[in-house]
């Protein structure tokens, strides 16, 4: 259902309410506003009358409280009003106190909170009125323990065990939990804040930010560029601070610095291989904020300081194309931003091509693939799911989301079938026409928004039409699957593991020493060799693929056989470690189940949590098992992964 119909729905009753319930400071009755229509003719997650009044600027007071797990803030809106009478803002679990206009001299106004929706997804619209010169709407609230964006963690749950720590996370639709206002990404607007919090600790933002915490407790922040809603970020904890170059750096808890600092090092080639490609870095600062164990994603673009969880520091430099990717999304997604969250491939398919290209960059060709496989056979799996699944439509790029959860969309369809549709087409056209036409599409639309639709056209005049080039983007967009046409990549290194995974299938011991006698050049004698195969001999991506293409159920003496010359179950790596329990769960190597409990306990990421409680929740046996952990681990999991995995465990 649209948010047209919804509002639709109840629309006459609240302008009853409205009118009769409120009155205006001067004590006269309030006159009925004309409740404007929410723009849901193209996003179908805001309340959010935009087209006809939105918020230019957001200056944020926020008063952050550790004891009461509360944020008490200030939202104060600069508004552009086209002769509007009602502004609608997007609100969720929220107390709204009082609504003022003005700014110098304020003056308490009528509002109204409407509905819920259905599924209680959206939250409610917030009908605020105003007159036809208003300029400034001024949001009195304080955050509730039912907040989806923050995760609130006590200090047993940080690196450093001694000091309490919290952030948000609004991506898709939860900044409306934590801050009233038009939670569309087709609205983008600058801000500012200032932020009160505990003396001990720092507050950081998606702005520009301090390097050392001051004695106040008291954080002034300002984002000039103008971002949609989902990238307005707060993390406050005990951090520490250190440059990697002239614009970027890292923020971590300060028993972390060190290994962050030394796994993200090569951060300024990274931006300095951005640039090269797509252009200028438009941010200004570059900075990594490693959050604690419980952030939902590998990272987030938040614009000036990504948030990244603590699973991509490996030790050995091997999950960081994940930093590749967070840093691409700072021109596509963050410079050029999805119109709603059906589009949401705009964002994710081009940052996941450009990743591609900066990991190329920096490692070369045969690594760039390697990474692009292995998000590929990702993507073939996805697309089975999905086939099979209650929505097998949303296999194609553009979605419709109606009345679903716009995390629904966020699947490897809009960053790996996105990202195959652009290695397709630069195939197709060739590489460098391919960069000329990427970086003017960055430069063109920078700090806009893009639909589909717009894209298309975009795409017709300013690359196909102008080579007379035929492309079949509607198929890609528009059809579910992948197009017959797409570009397929090989690896010989990738060969090279499945004949080694072959060999291991036909019972052959592949790590035991091997005696072989090499010819020695000039001499009739052949030389005694002792060969033996070890875990270093191949990079972490080339073992992730030997443990993807071992069957699907094997005897446990094998399983402990690769554990103890390769140390799967130990690796710190977390692709592989995910890769391997789930082999594990599915074999019954039941003797690694507390280290799955381990990791279960200490990793927040859904990407890797949720293959791991799927296939633990296929058995009876096993899902006894699994809920225990679960009600242990919880405490520990942002709401974004325990809302998935209560699905999985089909937990009310």
């Amino acid at each position: 259902m649209r948010i047209r119909q919804v509002i639709s729905a109840f629309v006459v009753i609240l302008l009853a309410l409205l009118i009769c319930a409120c009155a205006d400071n001067s004590g006269k009755k309030a006159t009925s506003p004309t409740v404007l229509m929410a723009d849901s003719s193209y996003d179908n997650h805001s309340y959010s009358n935009i087209s006809e009044v939105r918020t230019k600027h957001l200056d944020l007071e926020l008063d952050v409280n550790f004891k009461n797990q509360t944020i008490y803030g200030v939202a104060r809106h600069t508004i552009e009003n086209l002769g509007a009478d009602t502004v609608i803002f997007d609100i969720k679990n929220l107390e709204i106190q009082k609504i003022t206009t003005g700014l110098d001299e304020e003056k308490e106004t009528n509002f109204l909170i409407g509905e819920w929706d259905k599924d209680s997804l959206l939250g409610q619209p917030l009908l605020v009125k105003i007159e036809p010169t208003t300029k400034y709407v001024n949001i009195y609230y304080e955050t509730t323990q039912k907040t989806e964006a923050i995760d609130w963690l006590p200090a047993e749950l940080t690196d450093g065990k001694s000091h309490p720590y919290m952030y948000t996370q609004g991506q898709a639709i939860l900044t409306r939990s934590w801050i009233p206002l038009q939670d569309s990404p087709a609205n983008r607007l600058t801000y500012s804040a200032e932020v009160k919090v505990p003396k001990e600790l720092m507050a950081v933002m998606s702005a520009k930010n301090e390097k050392q915490k001051n004695t106040e407790g008291k954080y002034k922040f300002k984002m000039d560029k103008p971002v949609p809603s989902y990238l307005i970020a707060l993390a406050v904890g005990n951090l520490e601070y250190k440059a990697l170059g002239k614009n970027c750096g890292v923020y971590t808890e300060p028993t972390n610095l060190k290994k962050a600092a030394n796994e993200f090092s090569e951060l300024p080639k990274m931006i300095n291989a951005a640039e090269q490609l797509y252009g200028p870095y438009q941010w200004g600062q570059y900075d990594l904020l490693v959050l604690p164990n419980s952030f939902p994603f590998g990272g987030m673009e938040n614009p000036c300081l990504t948030f990244v969880s603590p699973t991509v520091i490996a030790g050995d430099k091997s999950l960081t194309s994940v930093i590749a990717h967070e840093l691409a999304h700072s021109w596509s997604g963050n410079l050029v931003t999805n119109a709603s969250w059906e589009d949401f491939w705009l964002n994710e398919g081009f940052t996941v091509y450009f990743e591609n290209r900066i990991m190329e960059v920096l490692y070369g060709k045969e690594i760039a693939d390697m990474l692009l496989l292995i998000e590929f056979e990702e993507l073939q799996d996805e697309i089975e799911k999905i086939e099979n699944g209650e929505h097998p439509e949303d296999s194609k790029l553009k979605l419709n989301l109606a009345g679903r959860n716009p995390d629904d969309g966020m699947t490897d369809i809009a960053y790996v079938k996105g990202a195959f549709f652009l290695k397709t087409l630069e195939n197709q056209i060739g590489r460098v026409k391919f960069d000329i036409f990427l970086k003017a599409y960055f430069t063109n639309n920078a700090f806009r928004n893009m639909s589909t639709e717009r894209f298309v056209d975009y795409l017709n005049v300013h690359l196909l039409d102008i080579h007379n080039i035929t492309f079949n983007s509607h198929e890609w967009i528009y059809s579910k699957g992948i197009p017959k046409n797409c570009l397929m990549i090989s690896s010989p290194r990738f060969q090279s593991m499945e004949q080694l995974v072959k060999r291991f299938n036909s019972d052959e011991d592949i790590f035991d020493p091997v005696v072989k006698y090499v010819k020695v050049k000039g001499k009739k004698r052949k030389k005694k060799e002792i060969q033996q195969l070890k875990k270093s001999d191949f990079i972490a991506q080339e073992w992730l693929e030997f443990v993807r293409k071992l069957p699907d159920s094997i005897a446990v003496d094998r399983l402990k056989y690769l554990d103890k010359h390769a140390g799967f179950t130990k690796w710190n790596n977390a692709e592989i470690k995910t890769e391997w329990f789930t082999l594990a769960i599915r074999s019954g190597y039941k003797e690694i189940f507390p280290q799955i409990e381990t990791f279960l306990k200490n990793v927040g990421r859904r990407k890797y949590l949720l293959p791991i409680y799927e296939e633990l929740s296929r058995t009876q046996e096993n899902l006894k098992w699994t809920k225990s952990v679960y009600a242990k681990a919880k405490i520990n999991y942002h709401f974004v992964s325990k809302q998935s995995i209560d699905e999985i465990l089909k937990i009310n």
